[in-house]
């Protein structure tokens, strides 16, 4: 490719909303262009991208046995009212109506749509398992779409099905997709892990998620430092304190606090450490309000609570006026001791090995000091209600949890049998009887990778794009080439060498002065530069230079060819 021939439209500013790297550089460098909010036209430059990560995701699902199709984009809303989530997936899903008035949706997953196929096309237990993947256009009416295409309504995404006779063979599957995975982001030249995952909306069984480790990753992920034990911050386990509960030995006693609020108001005002209290929080059970009691430094996970028997399904702040209603003080106040006997009170792990702690006094404008469990507040039940903290020992008994940062790129589902039991799909099992079709779902965003990619791999010059990913391998940079036919017949002479061995080059002719030249290739993350001057074709050298490092060298054209482009 001659770049004098390829539109490259590279940006010194950027518009101020763009606040992470890969925003600003993916515009800078003009891979894409804002087009309304959330949808992102794809230049030549940033399509080249785009479409090596596309290839090593289909080169891998092919490998591992998936076989590719192409679903509807947009789906009849009958089809999702067999599932219940027309209203259940909420304002994400975008709603359309056709010239007679018919309802649809751009489709922002394809559960219903595949398993719709699937009901019409598998009839036997003998076409099992099979594994469906289509890499296509989701949309999604994002509330607030940010950071490019790391978080934008349209995107491109691998979306894979597999369906099975059984839970096990189900299992099977997951683990060939895991591994599969692992392929693909080993291939790309990222850094990752996968992490045990809540499976969320889309629901399920079991679910990993693979996460792009960057520091600007909106994900936290809680790993072992002794083990290959890692998951996400809503999934992972708080293990229960070694230590029980000390005695009481404290008298109860209420305090004045009349404007402490906080927990870190109430500490500091009591002298007391923030671990030595109980904050409790008001929730919306299934019969009324739920008390959820934490320790005072940690925060409640609502992923957790949110499976409670005793909550529906999520975790609800209750309001201002339930509160005042039901205890006679505003939050900020609340606490466990004498709350109404029909209000479960639900202790996290942690706190409920503590004695003689602070907590709400129920009345606005004080807290109790020397509050002890069972003494003066009744438990209904222990569970693990926190958020997991750096230093917590990991839940598989190896080593410590250290919290970092991820940017999920892809998941994988165990879902079972809701979808397949919602739209009656089913196969004749080998005892010639109905069998309900268990289901596995495997999502990769192909177009997020590009932008978590440069999250991890960029500097103050630019993207620094992994090899396999990059839109091209090498650059050959040429130095006044309308002025000196000698280094624009050098440069043709490599191009052309390079380019007959199989190595994806660019041929920088543009013309551009050597600053600006230089500046457009360590932008766009080039791996590899080779600079073509009348001072090195004097010396039978040529300058090269990779991406990553700080100096230069100079090498002869068959050192360049060796290094670049070697032989066998």
């Amino acid at each position: 490719m001659r770049l004098s021939k390829f539109h490259l439209a590279t940006v010194k500013e950027v518009p101020a909303d763009a606040e992470i790297v890969s925003h600003q550089l993916m515009l800078r460098a003009g891979m894409i262009r804002k087009l309304a909010a959330g949808l992102y036209t794809w230049s030549p430059l940033g399509l080249r991208v785009l479409r090596k990560v596309e290839a090593v995701v289909r080169e891998e699902m092919n490998r591992a046995g998936a076989i590719e199709v192409l679903m509807p984009a947009v789906q009849p809303r009958e089809l999702w009212e067999e599932t219940g989530r027309w209203e259940k997936f909420g304002g994400q899903l975008l709603k359309i109506k056709d010239r007679k008035d018919a309802e649809y949706c751009f489709g922002p997953t394809h559960e219903e749509v595949v398993t719709d196929f699937a009901r019409a096309e598998l009839h036997s237990y003998k076409q099992l398992p099979v594994n469906f993947y289509q890499i296509q256009t989701k949309f999604r009416d994002e509330i607030r779409p940010r950071f490019g295409v790391m978080r934008a309504r349209e995107f491109l995404m691998k979306d894979a099905y597999s369906f099975h006779l059984d839970a096990e063979g189900l299992e099977r599957e997951y683990w060939n997709m895991y591994e599969a995975y692992g392929r693909i982001f080993t291939r790309l030249g990222l850094k990752f892990r996968a992490v045990q995952a809540d499976t969320g909306a889309i629901g399920g069984n079991a679910s990993h998620e693979f996460h792009v480790l960057a520091e600007s990753g909106e994900d936290a992920i809680a790993f072992s430092d002794g083990s290959d034990y890692a998951a996400n911050v809503e999934k992972a386990e708080a293990l229960a304190p070694a230590q029980a509960r000390p005695a009481a030995a404290a008298a109860l006693e209420r305090v004045a606090t009349p404007t402490q609020k906080t927990i870190a108001e109430v500490s500091d005002s009591l002298g007391v450490a923030p671990k030595d209290c109980v904050k409790t929080i008001l929730v919306r059970g299934v019969e009324g309000l739920v008390a959820l009691c934490v320790r005072g430094d940690h925060e409640i996970n609502e992923i957790k609570a949110g499976k409670l028997p005793e909550l529906p399904g999520e975790s609800l702040l209750a309001d201002e006026a339930e509160i005042v209603r039901v205890l006679g003080c505003t939050p900020g106040f609340i606490g466990p001791v004498g709350l109404p006997a029909n209000v479960p009170v639900i202790v996290d792990r942690s706190a409920a090995v503590l004695a003689d702690f602070v907590c709400g006094g129920n009345e606005n404008g004080s807290h109790y000091r020397g509050a002890n469990w069972e003494r003066d507040a009744r438990v209904t039940r222990v569970e693990d209600l926190r958020k997991v903290v750096d230093g917590d020992p990991s839940p598989d008994g190896q080593g410590r949890l250290r919290i970092g940062r991820g940017i999920e790129v892809g998941h994988v589902f165990q879902l079972g049998t809701k979808y397949a039991e919602a739209l009656k799909a089913t196969v004749i099992d080998q005892a010639g009887k109905n069998q309900v079709l268990s289901m596995g779902c495997y999502g990769i965003g192909v177009s997020r990778i590009v932008a978590a990619a440069i999250e991890q791999n960029f500097d103050a010059a630019g993207i620094i794009w992994p090899e396999p990913m990059a839109p091209w391998r090498v650059a050959i940079c040429v130095i006044n080439p309308k002025n000196d036919s000698a280094v624009a017949a050098a440069a043709d002479a490599l191009y052309a060498e390079l380019d007959a061995r199989g190595v994806e080059v660019v041929l920088d002719d543009r013309g551009l002065r050597p600053g600006g030249m230089f500046a457009d290739m360590e932008l766009i993350g080039i791996p590899h530069r080779v600079v073509v001057s009348e001072r090195g074709i004097a010396a039978g050298t040529f300058e090269y230079r990779a991406r990553r490092d700080s100096e230069s060298r100079q090498l002869s054209r068959e050192d360049v060819l060796a290094l670049l482009a070697p032989a066998g």
